[in-house]
């Protein structure tokens, strides 16, 4: 089938599997709900973790989907052919359906037939799980390859490193895997080439995940009761290998985003390399801030969790702007056009229209304002470091020369650890190693001063990096994040840190902090008034986080009465009752219908005695009583128009 636009290949996917008996479901939120392992949903099977662990879902047991994704581990690469922070995943489910026995020859049929997308089966790899002590060799999946035509010299067995999925936590569901690779045209690089030594020869476009197995907590596997398949198909990157494109940023996806840069910068994208870089930049940034902003849940820039992606991202792009030449106010225009182009997919993002440009542009505006002088503040220490280095480096060179001791002591400001240096420059007694040392010292700049260009001129410590290393200098991001740590988050290794675990680690505390929410959230209506309406939500195993419309700050009455009604709620030891029904059949009942879209035309209705009835899919408790008891912590501000409540509960 000639497919020539990523719309066609949405609508094809999710044709092919509707007609193999899959319900429909749409893309959940980029924002995951109630889970303190990711920032972001980072994969199509995030949203649906509840149903692969055994819970029912409203659509039955085969789903597909086209799931937004958000991955950052790899901000400081974008700008290169591949990498993306944002991107569409195209997946299908089986909960406790069919197995590998159905799975690959669907995948071969998809991949392979004229009426799908008719790739050249000669173009295809596959690679299946090897084998260890924990599992065996998947023979099925590998027969089951050769039954299609597959021939062994396009089968591959790998390790786990390369053929095994999950779990997401210490303990839970996990599996052997199996994978679809596109050979591309150039030779092997040598007798054992495979999809496992990344030369480039095999680009992977497809995952069917297998989850058979549950790992237990002293790491031993055990068989499943319900075996599930999760595959996932990025869509930017098999659109590209349809199209023949040689990277994602030539094809129809970024076309327009890419023609509206061009525009308003007077560049052109493959002008040269570093311009090219920094119009992928931009493009691949401003999408995935344009779908944080404009998902339901209402993420905005600020310096912890999600919002510090989002302000980084934004952030980076504006300063790839700057230096094209692009006049200011360029972010709205370029999300404009994103909005445009996905708004028929994703209808959120017009909703949201007026939200998306007005935090663009107040972000936009708030680092133009600094930036400037930021740079000057960057320049002012590197060509500090600079005149260290020329000075040190003529001292190492003549020693005796009084000039060159003269600089070198200018350089030495008066400190107890520097006035033995300074004696030995003075002496002429001063070592080559010690020398060297202060050499070393000017190629790394200091965290006081990375951290005061974060605090002062809201640079990011990964844009300071970024900037160092266009310099030829490193950061030391330790000595920034030793003052950094009164913030959540400062790099990527910190968020990982932060952000272990996993929904199968606390799932009982997980879900009686998830029904505290809906408590929670039934309080504030009836203190603050119907208006007031959820906005995002986040658990930890220690407490919730809770966002709601409201325009100004609770007062002490407010916020004591808030916590006397929860925890009157709590006492009256209400059963939590679970309904599935229609939307509509939902909203009659007066249920309250947050992110009701991401749930599809059947959801689930939990409601606790007269307190609440909420269209939810997240975990809860049996009853109210198992709570204990509820405290507010902190409500502060959010973003704009939005307040946020930080809450425990009893033991």
């Amino acid at each position: 089938m000639n497919i020539s636009s990523a719309k066609e290949l949405r609508s094809l996917f999710l044709r092919f599997f509707a007609e193999k008996g899959h319900a429909v479901i749409p893309s959940a939120s980029v924002i995951p709900e109630n889970d303190p392992t990711v920032l972001f949903t980072t994969a199509g099977m995030h949203p649906l973790v509840p149903y692969l662990m055994g819970e029912k879902h409203p659509m039955g047991n085969r789903l597909t989907d086209v799931q937004k994704c958000i991955r950052t581990g790899d901000i400081d690469d974008v700008g290169d052919p591949s990498h993306l922070t944002f991107f569409e995943m195209l997946g299908n489910w089986s909960l406790g359906d069919y197995f590998k026995e159905k799975m690959i020859p669907w995948s071969w049929e998809f991949l392979t037939s004229k009426d799908w997308l008719g790739l050249d089966p000669d173009r295809l790899a596959f690679t299946v799980f090897e084998g260890d002590e924990d599992a065996p060799r998947d023979e099925e999946a590998a027969n089951l390859w050769r039954a299609q035509g597959v021939q062994d010299d396009h089968l591959f067995y790998l390790p786990k490193k390369h053929n095994w999925w999950g779990p997401a936590g210490l303990t839970g569901p996990c599996g052997p895997d199996t994978e679809m690779f596109i050979i591309k045209d150039q030779p092997p690089c040598g007798p054992n080439c495979s999809p496992a030594c990344f030369c480039g020869r095999y680009l992977e476009i497809w995952n069917d995940v297998f989850m058979q197995y549950e790992k237990q907590a002293d790491g031993t596997f055990v068989p499943l009761k319900q075996k599930n398949v999760d595959t996932g198909m990025g869509l930017e990157r098999t659109f590209c290998v349809l199209m023949g494109a040689n990277t994602v940023y030539e094809t129809e996806i970024f076309a327009g985003i890419i023609g509206k840069i061009e525009e308003l910068s007077g560049r052109k994208y493959g002008e040269t390399p570093e311009i090219t870089r920094s119009i992928r930049i931009i493009a691949d940034h401003m999408r995935t801030a344009t779908f944080i902003i404009g998902d339901d849940r209402g993420v905005t820039p600020s310096n912890v969790d999600q919002g510090y992606v989002l302000r980084r991202l934004i952030r980076r792009a504006v300063r790839h702007g700057m230096s094209l030449g692009m006049p200011q106010g360029f972010t709205c225009e370029i999300a404009q056009v994103i909005i445009d182009q996905y708004k028929d997919v994703y209808p959120e993002l017009e909703r949201h229209a007026d939200f998306i440009l007005e935090q663009l542009k107040l972000e936009e505006d708030r680092f133009q304002h600094t930036l400037k002088k930021g740079m000057a503040e960057f320049d002012k220490v590197y060509n500090g470091m600079m005149r260290r280095r020329e000075a040190f480096t003529a001292l190492k060179a003549d020693k005796a020369n009084p000039d060159a001791v003269a600089a070198a002591l200018r350089q030495l400001p008066p400190s107890p650890e520097n006035k033995p240096i300074i004696e030995q420059v003075k002496d002429g007694s001063v070592s080559d190693e010690t020398i060297d040392a202060l050499i070393r010292a000017t190629e790394v700049m200091d965290g006081r001063s990375a951290f005061k260009l974060y605090d002062t001129y809201g640079f990011p410590v990964e844009i300071t990096t970024e900037l160092a290393a266009e310099k030829g200098i490193a950061v030391d991001t330790e000595g920034f994040a030793e003052r950094f740590k009164k913030h959540q988050e400062n790099s990527h290794a910190g968020a990982e840190q932060r952000f272990k675990g996993g929904l199968a680690d606390h799932s009982e505390q997980t879900a009686r902090l998830h029904t505290a929410t809906h408590l929670l959230h039934a309080a504030l209506r009836r203190v603050l008034g119907p208006e007031v309406a959820q906005k995002g939500s986040n658990i930890t195993a220690e407490r919730l986080r809770f966002d709601f419309s409201f325009g100004r700050k609770m007062t002490e009455e407010e916020k004591q009465e808030v916590e006397r009604l929860v925890n009157e709620y709590i006492k009256a030891s209400a059963p939590i009752v679970c309904e599935e029904m229609t939307v509509p059949e939902a909203k009659a009942q007066g249920a309250i219908g947050l992110f009701e879209s991401k749930y599809g035309e059947r959801v689930k209705v939990y409601t606790m005695g007269e307190f609440s009835k909420e269209i939810c899919g997240g975990p809860h408790a049996s009853n109210t009583g198992e709570l204990k008891s509820f405290k507010i912590k902190k409500e502060e501000a959010s973003s704009a128009g939005v307040r946020r409540i930080k809450a425990v509960i009893g033991e």
